[in-house]
């Protein structure tokens, strides 16, 4: 029963078909893959995905193969006598080339003439990585011999990692060094029984370590970079956080230093923000895909996941630590900060008790003015008022039988004491409206 009426969330099927979107090849030995990774030098993850798929098509072209859907992002399809599986992933586009035609000797630069040379000089980008993997069916007894007799012919003995794997279906080897033609070589010896899909399975999971090892390794000249640049903004931090606590009254000059060094911090974590994200990624691929092979030793060899633990882990754990020591300065640059922000504040605090208290003294002084003046005044007042009340009351004073300056003398007193009253109670009102 289908629920029709029922609509589907959205991308449903676009997210279901993801799952199944590039299928493992189906191979049949003896064969060749011819495997290209291409990658824009900067932003490559920004990069226009339609220039990609125009080179893509370009190559069907020559070949009569038809095209991929529009949008498309994995293509596989006949190419020639051949099986082409095209890939688009975040930062590169990768082609893989199996062919059963023995084109030479193993490993021939020959096999990469599946791709017209006009054709790779228009690429998109840079090689990554170029790899050739030989695949030929060897019987478990006659398995020593041939290593013995191809393996120091096909790769330098000092790096040879080869394994077991898959429950000993068969053998795979290689070198994980570029020859003199360019390209990385990976043999398989198959057991004669092995079957299409796991042998594709398996052919698969070797390109993908050669793939994800060399894009996890391009953090490695950006740390040894940032590392550099870390020395010495390690050492001007350190030397301009000693200095906080004898540079008293040079607020200013350290926070400008301060800052100088954050924002070169924070640059510097942003435009490697993304590379150090990806080789984490990156490199975790490389040990799930080697995971997946489930290694078992075979003679003196060491195992891929030995060569990756000697020679690839090393070369990740200084990008770790060159991200970690970002990560550190940052945070050490943040307190140094908070450091020179509590100095600022306890400062200004000092500052601001040190201007009230000068207002309190003004303050007190103009309070102790006015009282002067206040009193200045009243003698002031009293004196005129005295002098007016005396010339008017003078004729009452004769009457009276009082001479001017008894009535003077009569009048003062109560005069002052008038004047006095009448002034505070203005001064009382005048404070009282200027009250909040």
């Amino acid at each position: 029963m289908t629920l029709k009426t029922l609509p589907d969330y959205p991308d449903r099927y676009a997210l279901s078909n993801e799952l199944h979107a590039r299928p493992f090849p189906v191979l049949d030995a003896p064969c060749n893959a011819v495997f290209l990774a291409i990658k824009q030098p900067k932003n490559a993850a920004e990069r226009d995905r339609l220039v990609d798929i125009a080179h893509l098509i370009e190559l069907l072209d020559r070949y009569g193969s038809p095209h991929p859907p529009p949008g498309a992002s994995h293509y596989s399809g006949a190419l020639g006598r051949g099986f082409l599986k095209w890939e688009m992933h975040t930062e590169v586009v990768t082609y893989t080339f199996y062919t059963g035609d023995r084109v030479g000797e193993p490993f021939s630069s020959d096999l990469f003439k599946l791709f017209p040379a006009d054709w790779l000089a228009k690429a998109p980008g840079n090689a990554v990585t170029t790899s050739i993997v030989h695949i030929e069916t060897v019987a478990p007894e006659d398995r020593a011999r041939v290593m013995e007799e191809k393996f120091p012919t096909w790769f330098v003995a000092e790096s040879l990692a080869a394994s077991r794997v898959t429950e000993d279906h068969a053998i795979i080897a290689g070198d994980f060094r570029i020859d003199e033609n360019g390209h990385s070589r990976f043999a398989v010896l198959a057991n004669p029984e092995i079957s299409s899909a796991r042998l594709g399975r398996i052919t698969q999971r070797v390109l993908e370590v050669e793939l994800y090892k060399s894009l996890s390794m391009l953090t490695l000249p950006e740390a040894r970079k940032v590392a550099s640049t870390l020395d010495r903004l390690d050492r001007e931090l350190s030397s301009n956080a000693l200095g906080l606590e004898q540079s008293h009254g040079q607020e200013r000059e350290d926070l400008d230093r301060l800052l100088k060094i954050s924002a070169e911090i924070e640059q510097l974590s942003t435009n490697t923000a993304f590379r150090f994200g990806a080789f984490e990624a990156y490199s975790a691929i490389v040990g799930q895909r080697i995971e997946a092979l489930r290694e078992q030793r075979v003679g003196d060899s060491q195992l891929f996941s030995e060569f990756m633990m000697r020679r690839f882990d090393p070369a990740m754990r200084t990008c770790r630590s060159a991200r970690k020591r970002l990560e550190d300065l940052s945070s050490r640059a943040s307190r140094a900060a908070n450091l020179l922000r509590t100095r600022v504040d306890v400062a200004n605090q000092e500052y601001n008790n040190e201007t009230l208290r000068q207002m309190d003294n003004r303050a007190a002084m103009q309070l102790r003015l006015q009282k002067t003046v206040e009193g200045l005044s009243v003698v002031a007042i009293s004196y005129y008022a005295v002098n007016l009340l005396a010339g008017l009351l003078g004729p009452v004073g004769k009457t009276l039988g009082l001479d001017k300056v008894t009535l003077v003398a009569i009048l003062t007193v109560p005069v002052i004491v008038m004047v006095w009253k009448t002034v505070h109670r203005i001064r009382e009102k005048l404070e009282g409206d200027d009250a909040p």
